[in-house]
């Protein structure tokens, strides 16, 4: 009974009815003159053509059905066997499951969605996407808190908030990171933004995070603050320390020998060498003190770097050459290395050249009476694609404890020998690197040698 009523029976009695038409009419045709019947058996085999086009597009309309579903996301409805026999219950179920499987990833994009939306919300950052009309798409809970609004529909609603905060979202380009200093409402805030270009359904989109570091920042002010004064004091204090001593021994020497009658002053050859000595002494300190206040003003009077492309091994070997007959004064050598070759950075090279000799010298520094001191200037690309250059020694390598203070301007370190630096070096190499976008990173443990990383 199944095979009575499947889709491939229907098409066969109807083929078979249609032929049978066309035979009874060609009869009519050649053999009589019954044209009343001829006319109606020629209607009934156009009726017969269109049930059997119409019988056939029943298929049709089962796949218009289908991807029609699927263009509208329209997934509540089910293909089922309406007399088309068993035929198509392969195509039937093929369809269903298709469906089943649409309505599985569209249930599971809107799980996605609906945990993406409550991180976006739920995270301490702000967050704001703005499309290419300059539309608000997206403002996040911590974002609404920061600047005090319950939503923002344009970019040009941060006017509101503030004018200096709109321009800088409005020149803020994707990629780069800032800090702005605004008030919202008599309290300060101090952000880091940070934006980020991408693109969807072909339209530009402008992706914002704001975080306010102000407590932060004022923690580290003070800490920084704290350092400074603690090596600024120390520096001073050696140098005030004997020349005041100094003046009091030479005041006293000075009223020893003062004869109150008649206002003269006596002093005899040794009396004048102690005398000399300590003005001698006052003089060479005041001068230490000069050069340490002209160190202060080198470091806190940097150029804007001018941005250039150069070669990365040409400088390397341009400092080789410059501090070789240090290097050789201590017994130390100095080799360069560049992979590849061809590597080229753009920075500014006078201000990378002087970070080169500022941490050259160091090394140079601390290797004086170490038998085969051995210093490598390497250029490379590290695993992020990025150009770093390497500044290794294999010296006595620096303390745990003293790794993040040899940065803080006027901290000094005596290397084996007598000569000490004047504790900038580090300091402004960190500064330049800093003004360049990148960073300077010390790797070193005791006995064990230094690397310190410029990484651009």
């Amino acid at each position: 009974m199944t095979f009575f009523k499947s889709f491939r029976f229907g098409i066969i009695i109807r083929v078979l009815l249609l032929a049978v038409s066309l035979l009874g009419l060609m009869y009519l045709v050649l053999e009589t003159s019954y044209y009343v019947s001829m006319t109606i058996l020629g209607i009934v085999i156009i009726g017969q053509i269109i049930a059997l086009i119409k019988y056939l597009e029943r298929t049709n309309e089962l796949l218009t059905r289908f991807l029609e579903a699927i263009r509208y996301s329209d997934f509540t409805g089910s293909f089922r066997n309406h007399g088309l026999g068993s035929n198509f219950d392969e195509l039937n179920k093929s369809f269903n499951e298709v469906i089943e499987r649409f309505k599985e990833e569209r249930s599971e994009k809107e799980e996605s969605i609906r945990y993406l939306e409550t991180v976006v919300q739920h995270i301490g950052i702000g967050l704001m996407c703005v499309n290419g009309k300059g539309e608000v798409v997206l403002l996040n809970t911590a974002a609404k808190r920061l600047f005090k609004v319950a939503t923002l529909r344009t970019i040009d609603s941060l006017k509101s908030v503030s004018e200096k905060l709109y321009q800088s979202v409005k020149k803020q380009k994707g990629g780069t990171r800032s800090l702005i200093r605004i008030t919202v409402q008599n309290e300060t805030l101090q952000l880091a933004m940070y934006a980020t270009d991408f693109r969807m359904r072909d339209e530009a989109y402008k992706l914002i995070s704001f975080q306010n570091i102000h407590t932060e920042l004022e923690e580290k002010e003070m800490e920084a603050w704290q350092n400074l004064t603690q090596v600024l004091a120390h520096e001073i204090m050696n140098s005030i320390t004997p020349i005041s001593s100094l003046s009091g021994t030479v005041k006293m020497l000075l009223e020893e020998h003062l004869d109150p009658e008649k206002e003269e002053v006596k002093l005899n050859t040794e009396t004048i060498k102690d005398v000399t000595d300590a003005l001698n002494t006052i003089s060479n300190r005041s001068e230490g003190l000069m050069r340490f206040v002209n160190s202060y003003r080198d470091f806190t009077q940097i150029p804007e770097p001018s941005f250039e492309q150069f070669s990365v091994g040409e400088t390397l070997k341009r400092t080789e050459s410059l501090m070789r007959t240090q290097a050789e004064e201590v017994s130390a050598k100095i080799e360069v290395d560049c992979d590849p070759e061809s590597l080229e950075l753009t920075a500014d090279p006078h201000l990378v050249e002087q970070v080169l000799i500022n941490l050259t010298k160091n090394a140079i520094r601390v290797l004086e009476g170490q038998q085969d001191g051995q210093i490598l200037l390497k250029g490379e690309i590290d695993e992020s694609g990025r150009a770093v250059i390497h500044i290794q020694d294999n010296g006595p390598g620096v303390k745990q404890a003293m790794k993040e203070k040899i940065f803080i301007p006027f901290y000094t370190v005596g290397g084996n020998g007598e000569k000490k630096g004047s504790g900038i070096g580090l300091s402004l190499s960190r500064q330049i690197m800093r003004l360049h976008g990148g960073s300077l990173i010390l790797k070193s443990e005791k006995g064990e040698g230094s690397t310190f990383t410029m990484r651009f």
